[in-house]
């Protein structure tokens, strides 16, 4: 099959859950024989861009660098490409991510290219979005039950969510993880961190994900036990200057904020953690989670569905700062023996729920039944 990728920011992944998945799956398909495209956005001048990564083909194509705008332009954008797309690789299905996106999704449809569409969670709960971008959230997620031929839920919360909105069934597929622990301190060297001595978060520094809190219940935990566990806070976020200010207005030595982090260095920071947070309370299946549990970390998530859909007994969890400081003190408190228990669930749990492989098989088989049978042969 000859795949195109459409809605995120394109690869190699440096931004977030959706970059990720686009270069996991692409990277994937295209190892299986598949010849797949994907659209990238403004190429980076300084960091070595190219046509090709991994085996994939990449697209790099202009947006318009606006909250409100970049993901539509770009997306409008690569869907005229695709629309048009003339040469020896014509494109015979599509995937899009996002379902702002779902108004482009017709025009390949005319073109005789079948599309599916994978939403992600519930966007217009997200606190950066006003009025307007909320309801198109909204009015988005009703085309996408009706424009694509197709579309994905990657959580049975979401799927539940769009069965009692808009009377409509999503296929599920989950998102994946690595379960490859790193064998390097790199990363933990250059930020001052210990293995074993830090508590670990890594979002985009957005209201909704909850940096803030996280940062405030370490600050409130009694670790006088241990003086030398640290907090690591990883990530960043392009329109959340003020949000983020807040964040790193601390004199607190322990927490440490350098960015964002990506490949090798993420990588390590998950293998070599004493404790996992997950503060996100807005979107499906969140991958950071997955990836940590993969590295057999262990796993203190705030309880949501979503969030205990993919972790439940295999992590702690808490609904307010209050509950997450009690958390960290248990969890500091428990024996060796009772954390190596709730690491070894976690990764059991990915084993058998997470796997890109699996994953991967899922989405060959649901793009090779949209694409015509004369094309197939």
């Amino acid at each position: 099959m000859r795949i195109a990728l459409l809605g995120t920011r394109g690869i190699p992944a440096r931004y977030g859950g959706f970059e990720t998945f686009a270069e996991e799956l692409s990277t994937r398909l295209a190892a299986r024989g598949h010849r797949v495209t994907v659209y990238c956005r403004d190429r980076p001048q300084a960091a070595g861009a190219t046509e090709f990564y991994r085996g994939v083909d990449l697209v790099w194509l202009p947006t318009i660098r606006h909250k409100y705008l970049d993901t539509l332009a770009h997306t409008f954008v690569s869907t005229l490409h695709l629309a048009l797309r003339r040469g020896p690789y014509p494109i015979d299905v599509a995937l899009y991510c996002n379902a702002a996106n779902a108004i482009f999704t017709p025009l390949p449809r005319l073109t005789g290219i079948p599309v599916t569409l994978n939403v992600d969670g519930i966007e217009r709960k997200r606190k950066k979005w006003n009025h307007y971008a909320r309801a198109w959230y909204y009015v988005s997620e009703y085309l996408s039950t009706i424009f694509p031929n197709s579309f994905v839920t990657d959580a049975e919360a979401i799927r539940r969510y769009y069965r009692e909105q808009w009377k409509a069934d999503s296929l599920f597929i989950p998102y994946g993880a690595d379960t490859t622990l790193a064998k390097t301190r790199e990363t933990l060297d250059r930020l001052g961190l210990e293995p074993g001595r830090y508590f670990l978060y890594v979002s985009r520094l957005e209201p909704e994900n909850r940096a803030l809190e996280v940062r405030e219940a370490f600050e409130c935990a009694a670790i006088s036990d241990l003086p030398e566990m640290k907090l690591a806070l990883i990530g960043d976020a392009p329109y959340a200057t003020d949000y983020i200010r807040q964040i790193r207005d601390t004199k607190d030595p322990r927490v440490v904020m350098p960015g964002a982090i990506y490949g090798t260095g993420y990588g390590e920071l998950g293998t070599w953690c004493f404790a996992y947070v997950h503060a996100t309370e807005v979107g499906g299946t969140h991958p950071a989670l997955i990836e940590a549990m993969a590295r057999g970390a262990l796993v203190l998530y705030l309880d949501t569905d979503e969030n205990r859909e993919v972790c439940g007994e295999a992590g702690l969890a808490y609904t307010d700062r209050p509950g997450l400081t009690a958390r960290m003190e248990e969890v500091l408190r428990m024996s060796e023996p009772e954390r190596a228990l709730y690491r070894e669930r976690a990764l059991q749990r990915v084993r058998e729920r997470y796997d890109w492989e699996a994953v991967t098989s899922q989405y060959e088989s649901l793009l090779a039944a949209l694409v015509p049978a004369a094309l197939r042969k």
